[in-house]
């Protein structure tokens, strides 16, 4: 299954939590480095050959996308949320659910 959510996670944050939000991407299940671009966090397999996940900051949130099975993906995002509203301190979510940005200035 194609899987694509936006979270609720600003490019503004600080540099020292996208530290700690590095390191819950490789903790997180199928973490696989290198990833074929520098800066972008990747998981399972390569894209296009089975089950891969990636990641990037965008100008509306970090968007995960990929193909994985619906159940499985359920679980690896109900983790990666939980465990990055830990870091970030507050309720991770998709904006169009109605979860909130944070937004930081320098």
């Amino acid at each position: 299954m194609r899987v694509d959510v936006t979270l609720n996670i600003h490019y503004t944050a600080p540099k020292a939590l996208w530290a700690r939000l590095w390191e819950l991407y490789t903790e997180m299940p199928g973490w696989r480095t290198p990833c074929p671009e520098e800066y972008s966090p990747c998981w399972f397999g390569p894209e296009g050959r089975g089950k891969w996940l990636a990641a990037s900051v965008e100008p509306g949130g970090l968007q995960i996308s990929g193909e994985m099975p619906e159940g499985e993906w359920s679980q690896w995002l109900a983790l990666f949320k939980e465990r990055a509203g830990e870091i970030m301190g507050y309720a991770i979510g998709e904006p169009v659910e109605g979860f909130d940005f944070r937004y930081y200035s320098e």
